[in-house]
């Protein structure tokens, strides 16, 4: 069972959410399950909202013994508003903060919207760095939207995720299987040379590939580099 925790506390959850008594709600429902033995996940989406509480978020996770902390990286579409979002130096420091919960965290703890999560840890397993987080990013490597993905909306659309609203076809007339396959949509997703600006001059391009969504998100262009990555491809530089 899933349930979503975006704050530490009543005022943050139920603030973000817009519904009061969420938050109670919420831990009697993971208390509930934790009692009749079920299985729980806790979804967080990260904003400018709660960034400074993730690691009192991540001890509720652990008290009530979820065994997934499922953390969402805001992508401003839908009613998310583009105030609530990080600055790219922001991403970098919270994946820090994410990584040093998940070495001691009893639970696993996995990124939505975040591909650069892996760029990070990949760089931190180079022979300069720490190489014992290949288990964070290892069952995550490579997928990212229309590529290991595909999401099929309250209408039909079929689209490579719940979060880059293009549809290359509908169930009520396609098939799914086809359209993942062979649409030109997805085929291009997954072609890392298609990328543009350092996203495909990028080394790291292979086991990320930046969000698609929030590049559409952001610039109209779902091939265009990820505007919440830091990071300066060798690559890129080599050719300046």
């Amino acid at each position: 069972m899933a349930v979503s925790l975006d704050g530490a506390d009543e005022i943050g959850h139920d603030g973000f959410r817009g519904v009061h008594g969420s938050f109670h709600r919420t831990l009697a429902a993971l208390k509930e399950a934790r009692h009749l033995g079920l299985e729980t996940q806790v979804n967080t989406t990260v904003t400018r909202r709660n960034l400074g509480q993730l690691e009192k978020i991540a001890r509720l996770v652990a008290d009530n013994g979820a065994k997934l902390w499922s953390v969402f990286f805001l992508v401003v579409t839908g009613r998310a508003l583009l105030t609530d979002d990080l600055q790219a130096e922001e991403y970098e420091s919270v994946f820090a903060r994410l990584l040093s919960i998940s070495l001691d965290a009893p639970f696993d703890v996995k990124t939505t919207e975040a591909q650069h999560y892996r760029r990070y840890i990949a760089r931190l397993r180079q022979p300069n760095g720490a190489n014992s987080h290949q288990s964070t990013i290892r069952r995550q490597i490579g997928i990212n939207d229309g590529k290991g993905l595909v999401f099929v909306s309250h209408t039909g659309d079929i689209c490579p995720s719940g979060f880059l609203p293009l549809a290359a076809g509908n169930v009520r007339r396609d098939s799914l299987v086809e359209i993942y396959r062979n649409a030109p949509l997805f085929l291009t997703l997954r072609d890392e040379n298609q990328l543009e600006g350092k996203c495909g001059k990028c080394e790291y391009r292979k086991i990320c590939g930046g969000s698609r969504a929030r590049a559409y998100a952001i610039t109209g262009n779902y091939l265009a580099e990820d505007p919440r990555c830091i990071y300066q491809p060798a690559l890129a530089l080599a050719s300046t």
